[in-house]
This record gives structure tokens, sequence and C-alpha cells, in this order.
């Protein structure tokens, strides 16, 4: 058991977040935690570490348990570099090696009763590093920063890395530090598609246990084997991740409503028993044993039925013709930064087509880009399109939620767009809040909203999952997916991508590539050459994202790296076995230097060999 909840129960000014809580964390588990904006999780999570004391109950934690915290906001601190940074992390490891390679140039020169002190010494600190891995810790130091994003920036002072960069740095410094208990809120902002795939394998081979909270379906579904959920003031738990469950909780309101109608089906006939039976003289013992049953029966509560999830309808009033968005050998920059050269891009008439790439590669750009009035840029007759843009700039802070949404559909009565807006989930107390006081996830909701009442038949949305909830985030994919339009979008959420695209354009290595077909089978793709896609309408086939040199090698390359791990394995085997030969012939001090000397030489070895590693992996 890490940390334990009994009875908890936590409420800000007399109103309750957490009634009567019970929970325990056990170790190497990996937790998934859920729940709607606002409903307490991140309370929860602080309830958990200590850094707030439940109103009622009682938490415990393991003696000595080491947890680390990933919050929301509040990334990483440091005036040192990236990579000096996150060595600080293995200023043991490197201590030990520092004290071994002294005592290995001291044993040299030793002889009796220091020999053996030396000895015995480089015997243990042997032991202790390797129990520790301490050799290879710069190995996994640029494991992580290469997968997270940060290959080529070890020198870049920390304090001068954006908010999100140092979200990211201070997740980094998590991974290395190998807590007991791993507690990551919303780990998955800021990161684009490549480095979710690089987290979800991380945390697949993590040491610890893991409690998640995330709005993404597929990072839960890979990492967690447990799903907590909070609504409504109350945590339960569900065995499995986040599609089972769904199906869980599903099931189990089923039961719930059975139990609760049995119940009462029951209650009734002992009561329709009673009313007929209690005032006979023959019958009322009878009667009065089952009123005594009445009185100590448990009565259900009625199960309240799961909140309503938002509701979003998108429209079209006009079929454009078939070509609806063109632009051929046009370049893209963005802050004097070339992003594409001499790209082609066709979108065709009821396409729904995903942008995906890399951070900073272009997507948004290309998005506005596709929305200008540049000459290269070719719309299809009877286009129409709607932009969503995911910092929700044009809505103006200062205006009342309803005035906002209102203002920009004035067809529609007061009653009407009301109506519209609770059917968001924007309810009567956010409505004449300014729209600088709502939460991220309500000012999405409301710019959604907006773009239901502009009827475009070509929508372009630039990552309308940000902020957005579970069930605000699976209702917009329906809605999505009804629609009769045509669509591009830009999406790190990569359940939403699956469901939704039919098509995509990839923008890697500064190229725009299309793909027919899913999300499924394009990453598919990535992991094998793909075959040649069919030739589309004004632009030429596509050839493999890999050629036959590249392929050949890598497969050089991967034969070299099993090389190199079996020849370290090796050498490690024989380190090994020379550092016992050393306490054996401790007292002969010619067979004491050859030993010291071929151990000089393994390290000399085993410098070169991971050096030559880690340009490979």
């Amino acid at each position: 058991m890490l940390i334990q909840l009994c009875g908890v129960t936590f409420g800000y000014d007399g109103v309750p977040i957490l009634e009567n809580a019970d929970l325990v964390l056990h170790e190497k588990e990996r937790v998934g935690f859920v729940g709607g904006n606002g409903e307490g999780k991140t309370t929860l999570l602080r309830l958990l570490l200590g850094k707030l004391e439940p109103d009622a109950g009682t938490v415990t934690r393991k003696s000595g348990i080491r947890v680390g915290y990933l919050e929301q906001t509040g990334g990483f601190t440091s005036d040192s570099t990236v990579y000096a940074a996150m060595k600080e992390v293995f200023r043991e490891d490197e201590e030990l090696i520092r004290k071994k390679e002294e005592c290995e140039r001291a044993l040299s020169s030793a002889s009796g009763e220091e020999l053996k002190i030396l000895s015995a010494r480089i015997e243990s600190l042997s032991g202790r590093i390797a129990a520790r891995d301490s050799y290879h810790y710069e190995v996994r130091i640029k494991t992580v920063l290469g997968g997270m994003g940060f290959e080529g920036m070890y020198t870049q002072k920390v304090d001068t890395m954006s908010g999100g960069e140092r979200t990211k740095l201070k997740l980094c410094r998590l991974l290395l530090e190998e807590p007991e208990l791993l507690v990551l809120d919303e780990p998955t902002n800021h990161l684009d598609i490549k480095t979710l795939f690089f987290l979800e394998d991380y945390l697949l081979t993590y040491k610890g246990a893991i409690l998640v909270v995330s709005h993404d379906r597929y990072f839960l579904d890979r990492v967690t084997a447990r799903t907590l959920e909070l609504e409504r003031g109350r945590l339960s738990s569900f065995k499995g991740n986040y599609s089972k469950y769904k199906i869980l909780k599903a099931e189990r309101y089923k039961e719930e409503v059975r139990a609760y109608e049995k119940q009462q089906e029951e209650i009734a006939k002992l009561k329709d028993y009673v009313d007929r039976n209690l005032v006979r003289a023959t019958t009322a013992k009878s009667a009065l044993s089952r009123v005594n049953k009445l009185e100590r029966m448990d009565v259900l509560a009625r199960p309240l039925p799961p909140p309503a999830p938002p509701r979003f309808c998108f429209r079209t009033e006009e079929r454009p013709y078939e070509r609806v968005l063109e632009a051929h050998g046009f370049d893209l920059t963005a802050d004097g930064k070339l992003l594409l050269r001499q790209a082609d891009f066709t979108l065709m008439r009821g396409e729904k087509c995903a942008l995906v790439g890399d951070n900073g590669t272009g997507k948004s750009t290309l998005l506005k880009f596709l929305l200008s009035n540049h000459p290269k840029v070719k719309r299809g007759r009877l286009v129409k399109t709607a932009y969503y843009d995911q910092e929700n700039a044009d809505l103006d802070p200062e205006d009342r939620t309803l005035d906002a949404f209102w203002e920009r559909a004035t067809a529609l009565s007061q009653t009407e767009a009301r109506k519209i807006l609770a059917q968001a989930g924007i309810g009567a107390e956010d409505v004449d809040k300014k729209v600088k006081e709502l939460s991220g996830g309500m000012r999405a909701k409301l710019a959604l909203c907006v773009l239901e009442t502009e009827n475009g038949n070509v929508l372009l949305l630039d990552e309308p999952t940000n902020h957005l909830d579970l069930p605000a985030r699976e209702a917009l994919e329906e809605a999505l997916k009804q629609f009769d339009g045509t669509l591009l979008f830009v999406s790190h959420d990569r359940r939403f991508i699956e469901e939704i695209a039919t098509s995509l354009y990839c923008i890697e290595n500064g190229t725009l590539t299309y793909f027919k077909g899913n999300y499924e089978a394009f990453l598919a793709t990535r992991k094998k050459p793909p075959v040649q896609e069919a030739e589309r309408p004004g632009k030429k086939q596509t050839e493999g994202y890999r050629s036959k040199e590249e392929r050949a090698r890598e497969a050089q390359a991967r034969n070299r790296v099993r090389e190199i791990e079996t020849r370290l394995e090796a050498l490690e085997a024989e380190e090994a076995a020379l550092n016992e030969e050393l306490v054996r012939v401790a007292a002969d001090y010619r067979e004491v230097a050859k030993i010291t000397a071929r151990l000089s030489a393994l390290h000399e070895e085993s410098d070169s060999l991971y050096a030559e590693y880690e340009t490979l992996i």
C-alpha cells in the first residue's frame, strides 16, 4: 500500500467536492483518473499528496514514500542548461563512480591490510553501481530528453524556455528521478503525437506506480489498468483502462437501477400487505413482522443518471463543387523560417482530413494560409469556410458570454440562444459571466457554439479538443462524424483523429504528404514502408517515406546496436569476474596489478562502446 483514503470528505465554502471517499493505491499500479471539468480531480490529488487536509476521514501514506508530482501549471525552473539540470538527478551515481575510480587507482600501490580494505570497498561500490545502473545514466538522460523533443537543445538555458517547454522538462526530470509514485496531472498537454508515443512506451516499462489525470483516451487506454472516476462528489473505482471503464460504468448504472427497482417492488408489496392485514386479528402479527422488516430495511437511493453530455450540431446550407480547396507549388513560412517548399494541397468535397506533424512544423500556419486570400489558394464554387481558432482569439474577453454568442446569431431569440448554449454545457450560472471569467473548457464550448451558427460547409479546426473534458470531446467527435460537409482539422487527440479522419496530410521534414485512409492505416505506414498511394487529382504519386538506401542504413544500425549490447554484456560479466578474482588474490600484488590494468582497459572499451551506442539509438 502506498496511499489510503478512509471516509475522506472535503469541500470549499460549505460546497462538498468529495464525500466519504475510500481509496487504496498499491505499488506498481497503473491508475487513470477521470471526471468532468470542475469536479475536483486536482483537489483530490492534493489531498493524496498532503497539500490539503480533509474535513473528515483519514489519509495514510507509506512511511518514506517518494512521490513525483507533475502539475498542470508551473514547470521546471533552473538557471542551468537543459542537460546539466537533468544530470543533477544522478549526483549519487557520479559520486559512486568517482569513489570507485579512486579506489582502483589506489589499489595499484596498496599492500597488506590496505589492499584488503580497498578490494572490499571496490566490491561494495561495484555492487551499488550495478544495482543503480550508474554507468548508463547519461544514456538514460539522452533517451528521455530526445524522446521528449529536446534533442539539440541540451545547452539551452532552462529559464529561457517557454512555459510549455519547462513543463515538459519537469516531466523529464520526474521520469529520471523514478519516484515510487508518479502523479501526473494532464501530462499530455504540450506534447505532439510523436512525443506522446514515446511517453507511453516509456511509462509502460516504468518501475513505480502511476496515477494520471488525462483527457487523452488513447493515452489512458495504453498506459492504465484501473480507472478512478470523480462524479458529483462520489469517487468510484473500475478495473480496466478507459474503454473498459466506459463499459463497466454503464453496466454498474444498469445494475444499480435494477437493484433499486427490485427493492421498490418489494417495499410496495410489503406496504400493500400491511395495509390489507394490519387491522385483521388473524393476520396482524404477520403484518407487524413486515412493518419491522420495512423499518430495518436499508432503503436504496434512486440512482442518478450520468450527467447529460454536451451536444453540438453542425449544419450546411449549400453543397459546394467537388474540389473545395486547392493550393499548388506554394511555400510556407513563419517568423522568417521556411516550413514548406513547393508544396501541393487538395481537399475534396466530403473529406474529413486530419493534418498531423510534430510541434513547430507549421500545421496551424497552413490552416491560416488556406483561409487567406493568397493567389495560390483556390476555393471551389459555393464553398463557405468556417474556422475554429485554438486560442479563441475572436472572442472578446470583456463580452458577456450570452452576448458573445448572440451577436453572432442575431436571427435567434434569446431563449433559442440560451438553449444552444445550455446544450453545449454552458448553463444559466455561466451565461452572464464575462468571457474572460470562463474556464478554458467553457470558452472552447462557446467558440464551438459560435462555429455552429456559421453553417460552413468546409470546417477548418485548429485543436478543437483543447481544454474539453472527455464527455465534451466525445460529443464533438460524434457531431463531426454526423457532419455532412468537408473537414480539415489539427488535433493531438489520437482517438479523435482515429474516429473521424478518412484521410491525412502529414508535415514531416519540410514536406507535405497526403495519405488516403484512416489513422490506424497511417500509423502502420510509420512502422513499415508504405505502398504508394493512388494518384489523386492535382497531385503526383508520393514515394515511400524511406528510400531503399535509408532502410539499409537503418538495418545496419540495428545490427550494430545488437553487437554493442552483446559486447557490453560480455564486458560487464568479465568485470564482475575480475572483481571477484581481485578479492581472492588480494595478497599477491603482481596479480592485483594485472587485474587492475585489465579493469582499466575494460572501462575504456565500455566508454567507447557507450559513446557509439548513444549515436545509434
